[in-house]
């Protein structure tokens, strides 16, 4: 058997700091007393990560309440959680994994080998969402052996596989919790879920029983705002704490105050995607997409809605991933040779499509500017603004658009043009076997260089327009330490933040 790369010595170390830190569990100080309040913008359609789609619900849930085996820090390693160590087989297909044996649900409950397979088995049923399901497709079995071991067996190798364990395809719940776990999430982390209200704010409460290094803060407020600007304005009335994301860039010099403000800047993995709809009849001619692509000048849309910050990136692959190529200038802005390609299309007097948008931050404003260019080369864009309930019926579930604007923030996200319904329905079989071949490969170097492939073929099929990437742009108070500066992972992750 091969033990992970994570050391013998350092796993007790991490068991020892776990242990002592139990032992002498801080009291919350006073100023841990008042409530954390955090600015966000992305709400949750429902609070069960394994049934909603969307970025919102793992958002909040995500290593605060659900925990994993692994969990991935903001380097994109993969670290021990509620798996103190794995072994995988030499032939790569079976994991065994040694789950924490102090470990226990927010309910008192024990977090076993069965509780583990429970959830497994439901994150890969027909009651999950597609993605979800789809990221399960190498698992054979999952079967516990004993109290505190779990064995995985894979019907093929896969490279991706252990990576994606640490999203939400692998948060353990408590099954006793299963019925009504959309609307009362139940895991085994630092927080407890206290109350929704809906549109305005999620709750968590310090779970005191934790298992591990307690939340350093008795409650906690996820509160949504529609509109950025106020979101802003009470950040600077001393309503909230945290912006978890500045979604109006240009207001950064509202923040420079270093005695009121701290300014964190780094990456996401959000490809903002301008996003085509391959079943749409006029959608379906490669000279179209291309066109379109050559038709916006990318660099004066950041500027102009995202204040220049955030990289250009030409495929579905951010700079923090392995395979990252720049492909930034595949598609330059000649709005000549878009003009020449509709033309080529049989669309030289003209295109007229449905261009529909969420009511995100950056969608509306990208989509107007947008229109405006693709006026410019006989292309009529007609933008309808909708709210993120209605985005996800309409255009993620019935696909009812012709072009949409959404950032996917999922980290390794490639197969997000592979599974079968995707929303955009794209469908490239020689794409999907890049995938497959990638997942399988024998090296690591093997698997880069096909991905790399892989995403050249989507930027030559211009499967989508991928617009730029969203910055992570985080405004604290200055008493807020522990923030995970790049953002690549679904969570917002409370367990490292504290206050003085």
């Amino acid at each position: 058997m091969r033990r992970s790369s994570l050391s013998v010595a350092v796993i007790m170390a991490l068991v020892a700091s776990v242990l002592l830190s139990a032992c002498t569990r801080p009291e919350p100080t006073q100023s841990n007393d008042a409530p954390l309040n955090i600015g966000v913008t992305t709400r949750p359609d429902g609070l069960d990560p394994i049934t909603v789609a969307g970025a919102g619900t793992p958002f909040v849930l995500l290593y605060n309440i659900y925990e994993t085996l692994v969990k991935v820090d903001s380097d994109a390693n993969i670290k021990p959680l509620l798996a103190t160590e794995w072994d995988v087989s030499d032939d790569n297909l079976v994991y065994t994994f040694s789950l924490e044996e102090g470990a226990k649900f927010a309910s008192g409950a024990p977090l076993n080998a069965e509780a583990v397979v429970a959830s497994f088995e439901r994150a890969r049923s027909e009651s999950a969402t597609a993605q979800i399901r789809d990221k399960w497709g190498p698992v054979d079995t999952i079967e516990a052996d004993g109290e505190h071991t779990v064995v995985i067996t894979l019907n093929r190798p896969s490279h991706a596989w252990l990576y994606d364990l640490s999203g939400p395809m692998g948060i353990i719940a408590d099954p006793a919790g299963f019925a009504d776990i959309n609307t009362t999430p139940v895991g085994s982390g630092p927080y407890v879920f206290e109350e929704w209200d809906e549109g305005s704010y999620i709750q968590l409460k310090a779970n005191r029983a934790y298992w591990g290094t307690p939340g350093r803060f008795t409650d906690v407020f996820f509160r949504y705002y529609s509109d950025p600007n106020a979101m802003n304005a009470a950040m600077l009335s001393g309503q909230l704490d945290i912006i978890s994301n500045l979604t109006v860039p240009q207001s950064i010099e509202q923040f420079q105050d270093e005695s009121r403000y701290t300014i964190h800047e780094g990456t996401t993995t959000g490809e903002v995607v301008l996003g085509y709809n391959h079943s749409s009849e006029k959608l379906q001619d490669v000279k179209v997409r291309q066109a379109i692509s050559h038709a916006i000048d990318r660099q004066a849309l950041v500027n102009a809605v995202w204040a220049g910050k955030g990289p250009l990136i030409g495929t579905h692959v951010p700079p923090t991933d392995p395979w990252y190529e720049d492909l930034s200038e595949h598609y330059s802005f000649d709005p000549d040779k878009a003009r020449e390609l509709l033309k080529e299309a049989g669309h030289e007097s003209g295109l007229t499509l449905d261009l529909r948008v969420p009511v995100l931050p950056y969608a509306p404003p990208s989509a107007r500017f947008i229109s405006e260019q693709l006026k410019d080369v006989g292309i009529t864009a007609n933008v309808e603004e909708l709210e993120w309930g209605r985005w996800l019926e309409q255009v993620y579930g019935n696909h009812d658009y012709d072009m949409t604007i959404v950032a996917h923030v999922e980290p390794r996200d490639m197969t997000a043009y592979a599974f079968e319904g995707n929303y955009w329905a794209y469908d490239n079989p020689a794409y999907n076997a890049l995938l497959e071949e990638a997942d399988i490969a024998a090296t690591e170097e093997e698997q880069i260089a096909t991905l790399k492939e892989a995403g050249r073929m989507l930027a030559d099929d211009a499967a989508g327009n991928w617009l730029f990437l969203l910055p992570s742009i985080i405004i604290t108070t200055p008493d807020i330490s522990g923030v995970q500066v790049n953002q690549i992972s679904l969570s917002f992750d409370l367990t490292m933040l504290a206050r003085g």
